[in-house]
């Protein structure tokens, strides 16, 4: 029987799958490179991407926070405004205000009482002046209170001084001046008939 060598062959065959394996590999590293590459390329088209979505954002923001800032400058204007509105509807209230307390004091004070100091501050009347007695003093203070422009009489103080052989009373009256306009409602003005026409009890 003859005999067969096969090593040869055995020894090709090796040869070739070895240089299959290789070329596989090689294309499994270009693939792979390939791959990589394009996932390169295209996470970088995202990110460049997002970054002109950023900046356009970032643009957006800028404009709205510059037109934020227009509107706070307009709202505290606007403020500004309708605090000297404010001021101008007072005076202008104040104005008759001011007649009617002075109107009121002639009227209210008694004979007998001398006023040395009157002063205001909100709708709270100081009072400061001589009597010649506590009992002046008590009626001014009463006709304060049926006052119409004038309420809440209070008493801060008398002092009695000997002035040669005269005794005076040196008194300090506090009251709340009545507003013309109450909780947005005019309040009613004084006519001739209803306003005093006289001085009140003494």
């Amino acid at each position: 029987m003859p005999r067969i060598n096969l090593l040869p062959w055995r020894t090709e065959l090796r040869q070739r799958r070895k240089k299959e394996f290789l070329v596989a590999l090689a294309g499994s590293l270009v693939v792979a490179m390939g791959v990589a590459y394009l996932s390169k390329l295209t996470v970088q088209g995202w990110t460049s991407s997002q970054q002109s979505r950023n900046q356009l954002l970032r643009g957006e923001i800028a404009a709205l926070d510059k037109q934020i800032e227009e509107i706070n400058g307009l709202e505290a204007q606007r403020k500004r405004l309708e605090a000297r509105v404010q001021v101008i509807t007072q005076l202008q209230r104040s104005r008759p205000e001011v007649v009617h307390l002075f109107d009121e004091l002639v009227n209210a004070i008694p004979e007998g009482v001398h006023l040395t100091e009157v002063v205001q501050q909100g709708n709270r009347i100081e009072l400061t002046g001589n009597a010649q007695s506590s009992t002046r003093v008590s009626a001014l203070m009463r006709n304060i209170d049926e006052s119409e422009w004038l309420r809440g009489p209070g008493l801060e103080g008398v002092d009695f001084v000997t002035r040669g052989t005269e005794r005076a009373a040196q008194f300090k009256v506090f009251a709340q001046q009545v507003s013309m306009v109450s909780d947005g409602e005019d309040a009613p003005a004084a006519t001739p008939a209803q306003r005093p026409t006289g001085r009140r009890a003494r």
